[in-house]
């Protein structure tokens, strides 16, 4: 009888040192946007400094396979860069990391949090109200860029 070892999945702090690989990771989903210095290492660490412990990875077998980058400001909290790599989706991934980084998110006090999704991103937006995140359509997004040399790249 053969056995089968289930592959243990392990919810971690994301820090620095695993900018390569999560970068990686962001590179080669389809869709995603990625911004010249806000998704440069300087940016990932200066974001990691300012949020430590909030941001989360999921890891199987020593490589990693989500991410979400959280972050408050005291009051909020925002999710950015939420993504499972294809092959492990739909398995409670993206699940157990949501979870992960809200639990750690209230024992700061945080008591809202918030992201944004394309609309284009039909298995992001399911995945959200499957999570129980409300759709608001009371209120306008609006950006203003403070650094022209910030621009977003699509992965296609």
């Amino acid at each position: 009888m053969d056995f089968i070892e289930e592959k243990a999945m392990e919810i971690r702090t994301m820090t620095v040192n695993d900018y390569k690989e999560v970068y990686a990771l962001w590179s080669g989903i389809k869709g995603f946007g990625l911004r010249t210095l806000d998704d440069s290492r300087e940016g990932v660490e200066k974001f990691l400094k300012r949020n430590p412990g909030t941001s989360v990875v999921a890891e199987e077998d020593g490589k990693i396979v989500g991410t979400i980058l959280s972050g408050h400001d005291g009051r909020r909290a925002s999710f950015y860069h939420v993504c499972v790599a294809k092959e492990y989706r739909a398995k409670g991934v993206g699940h157990q990391m949501v979870l992960e980084a809200v639990e750690r998110l209230k024992k700061e006090g945080i008591c809202k949090v918030s992201l944004i999704a394309f609309r284009s991103n039909l298995v992001g937006n399911n995945f959200w109200k499957d999570m129980g995140f409300t759709f608001r359509e009371d209120l306008n997004y609006y950006d203003f860029p403070l650094n022209t040399d910030n621009v977003t790249n699509f992965i296609g």
